[in-house]
């Protein structure tokens, strides 16, 4: 009589064991801190050198993926009319999902030229 009770409970032990590593894969991955924008960066938008800074690293950095004015790339086309400077800088500096983070790549005051010429009037996709 007591088999009988023990077995199923074994059963169900092993079944819960083994269902641990399954489980332990599903577990997210804690996602890493983002840097928050730099102090002023709304006021900078506006700095024609900053502008003509960012022209020129868009040139060299981005347009591999978003194409000379942001489409057509392999990166979705971006509408810099409906973004603000902390999304463009938190997108540049942080990365976005398939898009790397270019924080070790590029200084900050070099992300602010980025942001400003890509919210610039200049820039239009």
């Amino acid at each position: 009589m007591l088999h009988r009770l023990i077995a199923p409970a074994l059963f169900a032990f092993a079944l819960a064991l083994s269902m641990l590593p399954a489980m332990a894969q599903t577990v997210p991955e804690p996602e890493a801190p983002r840097d928050p924008p730099p102090t002023g960066l709304s006021e900078r938008m506006k700095d024609a050198a900053l502008i003509v800074q960012g022209e020129k690293l868009w040139q060299d950095l981005c347009t591999h993926c978003h194409g000379a004015k942001a489409y057509p790339g392999k990166a979705p086309k971006l509408r810099p009319r409906n973004y603000n400077p902390e999304f463009v800088w938190d997108r540049v500096h942080n990365g976005f999902r398939a898009m790397p983070a270019w924080k070790d790549n590029y200084s900050p005051d070099e992300i602010v030229a980025l942001v400003a010429y890509v919210l610039s009037d200049d820039f239009f996709p």
